[in-house]
């Protein structure tokens, strides 16, 4: 019975680590910025499925805008483009 025990406390650390390791995985990716470019060409909203618009904070200086499209692809928007401010606009208004 004691071998059972070891290896069942084995076996809870390794699961607890390797929970802990995604965690800390996680966090790593909120505490920077989610975008490397933007993009300023003009998308039209049909084809604009989600967007989000992140603060600047401790994690990232920019503002950022990631739109979801309809097909599934993440976009970064330029935040200083006049169409992308029209649309945080919008949802700053809602």
């Amino acid at each position: 019975m004691n071998g059972k025990l070891v290896a069942v406390l084995a076996l809870f650390l390794v699961s607890a680590a390797m929970s802990q390791g995604r965690t800390l995985a996680r966090m790593a990716t909120e505490l920077r910025c989610q975008c490397i470019a933007t993009h300023s060409k003009f998308i039209p909203p049909r084809s604009i499925q989600d967007v989000k618009l992140i603060q600047s904070g401790p994690h990232c200086k920019n503002i950022e805008v990631i739109a979801t499209l309809k097909d599934g692809k993440e976009v970064c928007l330029d935040p200083t483009a006049p169409w992308v401010q029209r649309i945080i606009n919008a949802i700053l208004a809602k």
